[in-house]
């Protein structure tokens, strides 16, 4: 069996509501294997986003562990976290509000073959153009605004910056949720296709069902912080057994029968 590519163990963090703690994310434990999808689904408030900040590290959890890729992510430092964190990607729900929205396409996938140097000067514009075309846009898009372009376009330019690294996992925080239904569906053959060719694993986070059952190999469902339930996606859905499940479940109508 494979080693995984992210396993977070323990996880946990607290912040004050009131002048009392309350738990953000509670012994929180659950693995990846490489080219897996696994989703954390839940309603607003359950821990999602937290967990996906935890495990990048942009914040630091109270106590728990990540590994990635067999390293105690949470010990390293430097340059050796800089080296690791190329392997480590995320694409956000608005694209717009996550890059500078006046920089142009260029300028956007330039900077992580720039920062990890993983290209010279004269060599980034053509694999700049190589990343544009891997993700279904046209290379002379570079030199396009990001504020100019449509937001499918947009979510395919971070997409195409985040597989710039080659990276082994990346967290897709809400990922397609602002997106209308027929990109969409655009989107998600993208990240399915990216992921059968370069094996690549998702933590992927949505609140939508329907979305986790056509993509996620396995589903945790939150509440309050804490696993309310897990197992293989489509199993979850079709029978879930906490209560949250089932109230999730029943709150999206098309997934009330299961797919032939």
């Amino acid at each position: 069996m494979n080693a995984p590519v992210l396993a977070v163990s323990n996880l946990a963090k607290h912040y004050r509501r009131g002048g009392q703690p309350f738990p953000a994310v509670d012994d929180v434990s659950f693995s990846i294997g490489p080219a897996e999808t696994l989703a954390l689904a839940g309603p607003s408030g359950s821990g999602k986003s937290t967990i996906a900040r935890l495990v990048l590290r942009l914040i630091e959890p109270d106590v728990g562990r990540v590994e990635f890729e067999g390293a105690d992510f949470l010990a390293l430092s430097g340059a050796a976290l800089r080296a690791r964190r190329a392997r480590f990607q995320m694409v956000f729900q608005d694209p717009l509000s996550a890059f500078n929205p006046r920089a142009t396409v260029a300028r956007v996938l330039d900077d992580p073959l720039r920062i990890h140097g993983l290209a010279s000067r004269t060599e980034r514009p053509r694999r700049i153009a190589a990343l544009l075309e891997r993700v279904g846009l046209e290379a002379g898009l570079a030199v396009r605004a990001i504020h100019e372009i449509s937001g499918g376009q947009r979510q395919r330019v971070a997409i195409a910056r985040a597989i710039a690294t080659r990276p082994s996992l990346i967290v897709l925080d809400e990922a397609v949720s602002a997106l209308d239904v027929s990109v969409r569906g655009q989107i998600l053959k993208l990240l399915l296709d990216l992921q059968r060719q370069e094996r690549i694993a998702y933590l992927f986070i949505s609140h939508d069902l329907g979305v986790i059952r056509a993509v996620a190999h396995r589903v945790v469902i939150l509440d309050a912080g804490r696993i309310a339930e897990s197992g293989e996606a489509r199993a979850v859905i079709a029978n879930p057994q906490s209560a949250i499940g089932k109230a999730l479940v029943a709150a999206t109508p098309r997934l009330n029968r299961t797919r032939p």
